[in-house]
């Protein structure tokens, strides 16, 4: 019987991926967790599973390094919250992936695609891993937030403003405050820089969220939200954003 590792940080993520594998594909074992690319790559060594889910970004080692150690040993999918550049790479390879959040019927064509690939050698991933090294893998569309013992799955359109919060930084939407692990400025990098703008040391505003800037007697600017009522401060260094030219 075919065998599986899933690596992905995430716990709640982990158990979608084990219930929707055992909804799929119930003949697939599933030999191993793991919860960053350390502990993945030495499942590799010691299960050598057919199959790794493997999320590309972990902690402790990235999940394109997972994959390096993993090529030509077993069949990877790739488990990743962004699209577009990353996704036309995957197309281009004999790979698959999985967008979070996990949608059952997207994960029956990934279930076909695998078995399909099981009797023969898995796919040459060195153009691969490189073409993603060499690019990040497109934009930020989701984000995965701590509210109590729930992660929830959040779209970057939905934020109104990112915010640190010591170790943590705070998610502000419509519907509340979420935290994420994730620090403001390894945010800031993911983010579509047209669509998020940094305004204060500690954070970045959604610009599609702005209602207008309002500015006091001694050169200060408050940036107003639609459908918020917080007034968030902007710092001189990034007030020439909003300065007519």
């Amino acid at each position: 019987m075919p065998t599986c590792i899933i690596c992905e940080d995430e716990d709640l993520l982990r158990a979608q991926l084990k219930e929707t594998l055992a909804q799929t594909w119930p003949e697939l074992v599933i030999a191993g967790e793991a919860g960053d690319g350390v502990t993945g790559s030495r499942m590799i060594d010691d299960i050598k599973p057919d199959i790794v889910f493997l999320d590309i970004r972990m902690p402790g080692m990235s999940g394109l390094d997972v994959a390096r150690h993993a090529a030509g040993r077993c069949h990877i999918v790739f488990i990743t919250a962004y699209d577009e550049y990353a996704i036309r790479a995957f197309e281009q390879g004999a790979v698959d992936y999985v967008l979070k959040p996990v949608e059952p019927a997207r994960f029956l064509t990934t279930v076909a695609r695998l078995k399909s690939r099981m009797a023969t050698p898995p796919a040459d991933l060195r153009n691969l891993i490189a073409q993603l090294g060499a690019k990040p893998e497109g934009k930020l569309r989701w984000i995965q937030a701590s509210v109590g013992n729930t992660i929830k799955f959040i779209t970057v359109d939905e934020v109104f403003y990112f915010q640190s919060d010591t170790k943590y930084t705070r998610v502000v939407t419509a519907q509340g405050e979420s935290l994420i692990r994730k620090p403001l400025r390894e945010l800031l990098d993911e983010l579509d820089e047209e669509a998020f703008w940094q305004i204060h040391r500690g954070t970045i505003i959604n610009v599609a969220r702005v209602s207008a800037i309002q500015r006091d007697g001694e050169g200060g600017m408050t940036v107003l939200l639609k459908d918020c009522k917080d007034k968030l401060p902007v710092s001189q260094t990034w007030q020439h954003r909003f300065r007519q030219n």
